[in-house]
């Protein structure tokens, strides 16, 4: 299908990527450190922490009640006291900011996350995942050049091969009325099958039998629970964070934590797009009858099956992975083709992408991040001669595998094979280059960006949900939760283009 027609999902959606980081020609590496001073590297002059963090409450579960522990919660008082002897504030630390293109940058203790604005296209929602990557090329380059010693390396992955994994959070929001059984069991078999065209691809196990194969992803292994609030211990399947960043009485975020980092664009587009399609099914009641019998175990074996069938077992039989999708696709395909250009770009690309798994899934290559790496790692592996048996070659393959995830577009692997015209694309260079400085057009994300560009000098504090500006010496908030309609979202974005003053602008949005 061709993409000049880019019709609107009419879902927001977005996605939260941890970077992982590294210093080459460097024995010993603050991450810590390195994090937050990688983040300053974007900032042109002194850095102002504005992210307000009294809204934020990861303890409140979608069940109907509030955590009094996360396990997670384990690790941060580890980390805080380490972070006293640094004797560096906390908002200082975190080196939090909101870009003008409406996105978050910041410092997640050991990772820098890039958290795009929201999206309700998916195009738009590739292009602004792409502008991550570039804004977190430049600031390693410029750290890079006032470091006395190494170079910075940044990697859109999800390991270290050290047992350590660092997530691909995706967001959608949703009707609060759907039952959350209903969400359970419509996402359940999905997750644990999508992998066999999201994942990314990973050499080697880590966590068990440290088996020498290579996985179709790189986050399956580290999930152990179907539902819960946690998502750095005992990872589960299905998030269950409460934090709508919208009405909370009309919508709930679904937070999904089990999909890998991915590079190709033409998948980010697929997971996402798929994913918000089955959430479509799952709000209108509309699922396949299929249950599976140890959905975690399932993930598991789907990510190192490496007859590529993919056996899941249900509660009756063998069912291959194939099918399951095939399942959803036929659902959405009954009930949305036609519904704009977006949703049937998902349903042909979905369609095509499952019969070339159900055929031959190495005429991936170029589509699939983890076809393509393993074409690029059998290559490797044939031209150097090594062996899947030695563990010495193992760790050479797994530089690889690292390599295909490096941002730098002069020396990453999947960049070089973009050069070369292997992979296929769905946004320009010039998209990309200007969802750098410019917010997604449709949704509360072009509201806060340019009110950032507009009024940044006025702003005390900000966050998903509101905004808080100081006017005439007065504080005076702005509620974002309300922004998710778009008519709304284009009363405000259209009074704040409007409004040559601040002064009238907050009268505006108060009349």
């Amino acid at each position: 299908m061709a993409l000049e027609d880019r019709g609107c999902m009419a879902r927001i959606f977005g996605l939260e990527t941890e970077y992982g980081i590294t210093i080459d020609g460097v024995r010993k590496v603050d991450v810590v450190e390195e994090s937050m001073q990688l983040i300053r590297c974007y900032l042109q002059g002194e850095f102002v922490p504005l992210w307000d963090y009294q809204l934020e409450n990861p303890h409140r579960d979608v069940r109907g009640f509030e955590v009094k522990e996360l396990l997670n919660d384990v690790d941060e008082k580890v980390h805080l006291q380490q972070d006293r002897k640094r004797k560096i504030p906390f908002k200082e630390l975190k080196s939090d900011l909101i870009i003008y293109n409406g996105a978050r940058f910041y410092n997640d203790h050991t990772h820098p996350e890039y958290s795009t604005g929201e999206c309700n296209r998916l195009f738009e929602l590739v292009a602004q995942d792409k502008a991550g990557e570039r804004i977190v090329d430049i600031c390693a380059r410029r750290r890079t050049e006032v470091l006395p010693e190494g170079s910075v390396r940044m990697y859109k992955n999800n390991t270290d091969f050290e047992g350590h994994s660092y997530g691909c959070h995706e967001n959608y929001l949703m009707g609060r009325s759907v039952p959350f059984e209903r969400i359970v069991k419509g996402l359940l078999p999905f997750f644990a099958t999508r992998q066999i065209y999201a994942g990314a691809g990973k050499v080697g196990v880590e966590r068990g039998d440290r088996a020498a194969i290579y996985q179709l992803s790189q986050r399956a292994e580290f999930f152990e629970a179907i539902a819960s609030v946690d998502t750095m211990h005992r990872r589960p399947l299905v998030n269950t964070r409460d934090e709508p960043h919208a009405d909370a009485e009309q919508y709930r975020r679904l937070h999904v934590i089990v999909g890998d980092s991915n590079m190709s664009e033409y998948i980010t587009a697929l997971k996402v797009g798929t994913t918000a399609l089955v959430v479509d099914l799952i709000e209108r009641d509309a699922l396949p009858d299929i249950g599976l019998k140890d959905p975690v175990a399932a993930m598991k074996d789907v990510a190192r099956d490496q007859t590529y069938q993919w056996l899941v077992e249900t509660e009756g039989r063998l069912v291959p992975a194939v099918e399951i999708q095939r399942a959803y696709l036929d659902l959405a395909q009954r009930q949305m083709v036609g519904r704009d250009p977006e949703t049937d770009w998902v349903l042909q690309a979905w369609e095509e992408v499952l019969d070339g798994l159900e055929s031959d899934p190495m005429g991936l290559v170029g589509i699939c991040d983890w076809v393509t790496k393993k074409w690029l790692l059998d290559c490797f592996c044939e031209a150097e001669g090594l062996s899947w048996e030695v563990p010495e070659d193992l760790v050479w393959m797994q530089s690889q595998d690292l390599e295909y995830h490096n941002v730098d577009r002069d020396a990453g692997l999947y960049y070089l094979l973009e050069a070369q015209g292997k992979m296929v694309r769905l946004v320009q260079d010039e998209e990309i280059a200007q969802a750098m400085s410019s917010p997604p057009s449709g949704t509360r994300a072009y509201f806060r960006g340019q009110c950032l560009e507009k009024f940044g000098d006025d702003v005390r504090s900000i966050n998903w949900d509101r905004i808080v500006f100081s006017v005439n010496g007065k504080r005076r908030s702005v509620d974002l939760k309300d922004l998710v309609d778009p008519k709304r979202v284009a009363q405000y974005n259209t009074l704040l283009d409007r409004s040559e003053t601040l002064e009238a602008f907050i009268d505006g949005l108060e009349k």
